[in-house]
């Protein structure tokens, strides 16, 4: 039995706490399970990450930039989670190749049949099992991210606040035209209530994979 499980949302929602969290308990379940992250996960994906994320990187072309977050995709699957799944565990991915649409699709305007036929060519046609969607308004997903320190705010979160509503939207286009595949969440809800609808969410996945 193998899973491949993303995580999407926009800035601040709390994808990685849910994804840490689940990440700790899935074993418990006596799954193997693996947690990775995009643009990262190997030592090219993270050199590229380097590259994508540094604030003084601003005169990257939209073309540049999918390209980029492509070589790191198209590095990940072969490197880290195709193999996973072929062996027959679990993985969880924050952030996968929906956010290319929703970020540079949506957000940079790039043209999206365009972004799925390179999409395609990096990930080889793989596609997650299902997607977690934490929503959380604009403004209080950056409001969250504030929190933190400034210094550390990557080169995608410092763009205008009207590109953030565009990709916001463009995750919520992607969901209602797949919702077998997304599981859309409030992200405003407190953290262990929104994990035990993952943990649920995810069970019952397991279980319909297992009976199918």
């Amino acid at each position: 039995m193998s899973l491949f499980v993303s995580f999407e949302g926009p800035e601040g929602c709390g994808k990685t706490t849910q994804i840490r969290l689940l990440a700790g308990w899935l074993p418990s379940q006596g799954f193997d399970v693996l947690a990775t992250r995009e643009p990262g996960g190997t030592r090219i994906g993270d050199q590229i990450r380097q590259v994508l994320l540094d604030p003084a990187h601003t005169e990257m072309s939209p073309a540049a930039e999918i390209l980029l977050f492509s070589a790191a995709r198209a590095q990940i699957v072969h490197q880290v989670i195709q193999p996973h799944l072929e062996r027959g565990g679990i993985v969880l991915c924050d952030r996968f190749a929906d956010s290319t649409f929703a970020y540079q699709g949506y957000g940079q305007g790039l043209d999206l049949t365009a972004l799925r036929e390179i999409t395609h060519f990096a990930t080889g046609g793989l596609e997650p099992d299902a997607t977690f969607y934490l929503d959380i308004p604009v403004s209080e997903g950056l409001k969250r991210k504030a929190g933190g320190d400034m210094a550390e705010w990557n080169r995608m979160e410092r763009k205008q606040l009207e590109y953030h509503h565009r990709v916001r939207e463009g995750y919520l286009k992607l969901a209602q035209q797949n919702p077998g595949r997304w599981v859309v969440l409030d992200a405003g809800e407190e953290i262990n209530t929104l994990q035990a609808q993952i943990r649920a969410e995810i069970l019952q996945r397991i279980t319909n994979t297992e009976t199918s």
